[in-house]
């Protein structure tokens, strides 16, 4: 890249899209931007989700792809597209909970042995790295060691704790953060989502900088996500637990994860008659676990909202009410914090947390929010 290509960023002034996709994420662009003279054989974006790792890392790839092309531009713009018809661009999502075994083994090691189609050299994405089962990245740990000169790995994490620290020490790590309120709230905004500029301010600061959280609360499912948090902690307050309020958010999210089960069956299905290689148990099994998988996550988001909303309430019982999450409720905020001790509120978001946390030791789910909400009646109720 001559002088003349390089911009203030020391990015080339055709590489754009990454410099768009790393827009809020400073550590980041001035990590890849760095990189583009040299990329390394390995690298772990890791990050929330909606935090812009997915934008990144196709940008990225394209600017790999770009720099060893006979015509770069066009090898830029295939890499971009998505799905991207790039030969030398292979991009693996799990379609369930967990990527597949063999399907690790065939499109990225030992695809990752095949000299490029075109250009001089070759990516491999691999979303939802922490997905991949313990066989699989136990398995990939040689390529990422010895990759082939033309081969660049990318790897994506939301959830850290999952990818085998063999495999983490291995990369170079490019840290995204959260996105901040406003910047979640800016983007909803410019896609023309549908809500109030209060409902929306909420979702923003709902999400906890992931911007696809945010999506989901200003759809059906997250909207009435939300009013089953309300309904479960005002029944706290008002000593009416014995009503079982909590209910609603497990069959919530059984209805979730019920939705995106037969989702993915369906999915699979339509690429075991495609011609994957797939057993009926491989497929049934594939779509149990995103169920599971999306069971588990609304129940939380469940949980993340009883927490705000206790939080909430401590902020305007304290008087502080501009600092409030749920922008677009403030009124019966007020109407619930009247009389409140702020102390209480904020225990009570302490005690939300801990029994999501001890939810990982496979407690009945069930029964640790009977107990749970119990202890917030008596603790709220007084």
């Amino acid at each position: 890249m001559s002088a003349a290509e390089i911009d203030h960023t020391g990015v080339g002034r055709k590489s754009e899209a990454l410099l768009e996709a790393t827009e809020h994420q400073a550590r980041a662009r001035l990590a890849l931007s760095a990189a583009l003279a040299e990329p390394s054989h390995a690298y772990l974006f890791r990050g929330p989700r909606g935090s812009g790792k997915r934008a990144a890392a196709r940008s990225f790839a394209a600017e790999i792809l770009a720099a060893g092309a006979a015509d770069p531009d066009d090898a830029r713009r295939r890499a971009l597209l998505d799905p991207s018809p790039h030969p030398d661009l292979v991009w693996l999502a799990p379609i369930g909970a967990q990527h597949m075994v063999e399907e690790v083994r065939e499109r990225v090691i030992r695809a990752a042995a095949y000299k490029p189609f075109e250009g001089g050299k070759r990516v491999f994405v691999v979303e939802a790295a922490e997905a991949m089962r313990d066989e699989s990245q136990n398995a990939l740990l040689k390529t990422l060691e010895e990759p082939p000169t033309f081969v660049h790995m990318i790897l994506l994490s939301s959830e850290g704790e999952g990818l085998l620290e063999t495999v983490a020490s291995r990369c170079q790590t490019i840290e995204f953060a959260p996105l901040p309120a406003d910047v979640l709230e800016a983007e909803l905004a410019a896609a023309g989502v549908d809500g109030s500029p209060e409902l929306i301010a909420a979702a923003a600061r709902l999400a906890a900088g992931d911007l696809e959280r945010a999506r989901l609360l200003l759809g059906e499912r997250g909207r009435e996500l939300r009013a089953e948090a309300e309904r479960c902690i005002g029944a706290a307050l008002a000593g009416e637990c014995a009503t079982a309020p909590w209910k609603a958010l497990l069959d919530d999210a059984q209805a979730a994860g019920a939705d995106v089960e037969a989702a993915v069956r369906e999915a699979l299905e339509e690429e075991a008659k495609a011609g994957i290689k797939r057993s009926s148990k491989e497929i049934a099994d594939g779509a149990k676990r995103a169920g599971r998988r999306r069971r588990t996550e609304i129940l939380a988001l469940g949980f993340d909202l009883c927490a705000a909303w206790l939080r909430d309430l401590a902020a305007v019982a304290a008087g502080a009410e501009e600092v409030a999450f749920n922008r677009d409720r403030l009124e019966l905020l007020r109407a619930q914090a009247a009389g409140l001790d702020p102390a209480r509120a904020r225990r009570g978001a302490e005690l939300v947390q801990e029994t999501r946390r001890g939810l990982e030791l496979n407690v009945s789910e069930e029964l640790a929010l009977e107990a749970l909400f119990f202890r917030l009646e008596s603790l709220l109720a007084a």
